[in-house]
């Protein structure tokens, strides 16, 4: 909208003009838009994607003119502004018309009061556009993207002589109606006292209205108005400022029970964390896998990375016989024969020594009695 400010000011006055003939004729509509020559707003020096921007937003411009509150001459014009905005685009191919598919119902009942009035020419350039599929069904009015910041406070004023004042209660809110309710009630309250026993106030049996009734009245039909008001001007800044006002609930509700939640976080975590391995050493864990007869122990394939090496198998203690325990056994009484054998050998040595003394003295005994022999 800020591109082209002058562009709403020309569709609201064509609307305009159009109300002030008091008809919904097509060729009353025709005969502004070639006295305005309205359809050489699409001309002008402008590169092909400006053009394509212009045209998307003078359609969706025109569009909320054809959906209530507006009045009845109102939204027929829209529908005839569309019309010849939609065949006098420059636009190859042409640019359609956005409808949001929550709006359709209120076309189709629209398009129904046409046909109940018999305004054939205005269900004729509807059935027309139809047939050219110049409908573009959206999910929503306008396009939203991701993580685009919302303006909010971006809203078109209505025109209040495009209104539709049975929308608005304009009957109740007149002052006169509202002047004439006050006379009457407080004639109904006069009568009442008249009738009754005494005459200064009515009786009870025949007190059935309040004496505040009709200010009570005018205060409901003044809220209506406001709220009516701000419905139309401002929707999405109450919304903003309804999801301001709950954020701030919610925060004020969260802060109390913010060191509760951390603590119980805290205990959770301590109580469910599990031991493991850095991420330097987790290639070198082994996982063990017990067979049926829980004897054989194999040892688990670690994944494969890049840089997969022969890891040295841990040791294991294999199973020793019998045979070798004997062995073992008889090593060890050995082993304690041999700390014992140094005195057995001395007494062996000693032994063995006089053994030989004796064999010695036995000889040079021998000798003698040979040397004896032969000197005899």
């Amino acid at each position: 909208m800020s591109g082209w400010p002058g562009l709403r000011t020309d569709c609201e006055a064509l609307l305009m003009q159009f109300q002030e003939t008091e008809s919904v004729r097509f060729e009353d509509f025709a005969t502004l838009w070639r006295q305005q020559r309205f359809h050489t707003i699409f001309y002008g020096k402008i590169r092909a994607l400006e053009q394509t921007k212009f045209t998307k937003e003078a359609l969706s411009l025109a569009w909320p003119y054809f959906l209530p509150p507006y009045t009845f001459q109102i939204r027929v014009g829209a529908l005839y502004l569309l019309y010849g905005l939609y065949n006098m685009q420059l636009c190859q191919p042409k640019q359609k018309i956005r409808v949001a598919l929550k709006d359709w119902s209120e076309v189709q009942k629209f398009q129904q009061e046409l046909l109940n009035a018999q305004h054939y020419d205005a269900v004729y350039i509807f059935r027309k556009l139809r047939m050219d599929k110049a409908f573009y069904f959206t999910a929503m009015p306008k396009l939203l993207s991701f993580r685009t910041k919302k303006n909010t406070t971006e809203r078109t004023e209505m025109k209040k002589e495009f209104r539709d004042p049975n929308d608005r209660l304009a009957g109740l809110c007149t002052a006169d109606f509202l002047e004439e309710l006050k006379n009457v009630h407080d004639h109904y309250q006069k009568m009442k006292c008249l009738i009754s026993r005494d005459k200064s106030q009515p009786d009870k049996a025949i007190n059935l209205i309040k004496d505040d009734f009709v200010t009570n009245f005018q205060n409901i039909v003044l809220e209506y108005q406001k709220w009516q008001k701000d419905k139309l001007e401002s929707p999405l800044a109450t919304v903003a400022e309804g999801a301001t006002k709950e954020k701030e609930s919610s925060s004020q509700a969260s802060k109390g029970s913010e060191r509760a939640r951390t603590l119980a976080d805290i205990k959770a975590k301590s109580y469910s964390a599990v031991a493991q391995a850095s991420k330097s050493r987790r290639h070198r864990q082994v996982k063990l896998e017990s067979s049926e007869s829980g004897s054989d122990h194999r040892t688990a394939k670690s994944p494969k990375g890049k840089n997969d090496r022969k890891r040295p198998q841990p040791m294991r203690k294999r199973p020793r016989p019998k045979n070798l325990e004997v062995l073992q056994a008889a090593k060890k009484e050995g082993v304690t024969a041999s700390l014992s054998m140094p005195v057995i050998a001395e007494e062996d040595g000693e032994e063995e020594i006089t053994d030989h003394s004796s064999d010695e003295g036995l000889l040079e005994g021998g000798v003698d009695i040979i040397k004896m022999l032969n000197e005899t």
